[in-house]
């Protein structure tokens, strides 16, 4: 069984870029698709990106296309999550997960549901 680690978060200015990272245990981890997910205060759990086994696919929610970048290092059992010109609405707690080898990147995207493994997460706040 993968356990999930993230680390990264903090305090960033509007404009600004942080890196997550989510460091997995066990030797299977590049058998898993990865993902990130996030959670503002009152609201819903989000997806924001994913990326099957190989790193050749990534899918990424709408409110992040084009400023977040997922990817992950299967020799380091890490994935990581590139986020810049972040917004105060990117404020939340983002959780990295983990579903089987067989989800397709898209599908994560589609439902939460298909995510077998959960970090505790790491709070991210976007504020000047």
């Amino acid at each position: 069984q993968v356990q999930l680690v993230e680390s990264g978060g903090g305090l960033v200015q509007p404009g600004g870029s942080l890196r997550l990272s989510c460091a997995a245990s066990g030797r299977t981890f590049s058998r898993y698709t990865m993902g990130w997910f996030r959670q503002a205060p009152g609201k819903e759990r989000e997806f924001v990106a994913s990326i099957i086994w190989s790193g050749d696919s990534t899918y990424y929610g709408n409110s992040v296309k084009g400023r977040f970048t997922i990817a992950r290092d299967n020799a380091r059992n890490t994935v990581y999550l590139q986020m810049n010109s972040l917004k105060p609405e990117d404020t939340a707690v983002y959780y990295c997960a983990a579903a089987s080898g067989a989800t397709t990147a898209r599908a994560m995207g589609v439902t939460s549901r298909l995510v077998e493994i959960w970090g505790q997460g790491t709070l991210v706040t976007v504020s000047s």
